[in-house]
């Protein structure tokens, strides 16, 4: 019988969109801007759920036979990397939340900022196994048009996509991209870069 997950989902409710937003980068391993905390939740959920079942520590509990008496102790023999092996089971069992972030960084190729000690492991066995991608995430590459502009991708979750849209038009604004314009014209001159700020002036008419 499934665990019940309702503690776990009253905690990431708890959390504000921002916390939420981190913890998806934590487990989902993608950054994400939506502003839908049931869609994030819900994906959080998914990943933790799917590395729990990917996780090879895992085990099926069966009844033990009466022990017989201990034999002598073995000596530590060493492994492939180079290590002595005690009899604890995996290679990461002695390690610390900061010695597993730092061999994520040297496996990885990249740093992370989570503290799941479960998905560390998940992902560093994941690249020596060739199975997912390393070093730092490339920027996308934003297409030149025939004008010389340039297009940036941009994605969002459908219905938070819906709602922005509805919003602008509702607010008189011409198009979206007239929308995004005024928003980075606003946000940079909050931040004080005036001339930057220049160039995303909102159009008149």
């Amino acid at each position: 019988m499934p665990r019940n997950t309702a503690p776990k989902t009253k905690k990431l409710e708890s959390m504000n969109l921002t916390e939420l937003r981190a913890r998806y980068h934590e487990v989902v391993g993608e950054e994400t801007r939506s502003p839908n905390k049931k869609h994030l939740i819900r994906r959080i959920e998914e990943a933790l759920a799917a590395q729990k079942r990917r996780s090879p520590t895992r085990r099926v509990t069966v009844t033990a036979p009466i022990a017989p008496p201990p034999a002598p102790a073995a000596q530590a023999t060493p492994t492939a990397e180079g290590t002595q092996h005690s009899g604890r089971r995996g290679r990461f069992a002695d390690m610390s939340l900061e010695g597993l972030q730092a061999k994520y960084r040297e496996v990885v190729g990249r740093p992370t900022g989570s503290s799941d000690i479960p998905y560390l492991k998940w992902k560093i066995r994941e690249v020596e196994a060739g199975r997912v991608p390393v070093g730092p995430r490339p920027e996308r590459e934003a297409k030149v048009r025939e004008d010389g502009k340039r297009v940036m991708p941009l994605s969002f979750d459908a219905e938070a996509l819906e709602g922005l849209d509805k919003t602008w038009r509702d607010a008189g604004i011409p198009s979206r991209t007239e929308f995004f314009r005024r928003a980075v014209h606003r946000e940079l001159t909050a931040m004080g870069a005036t001339e930057a700020a220049a160039l995303f002036a909102p159009k008149v008419g």
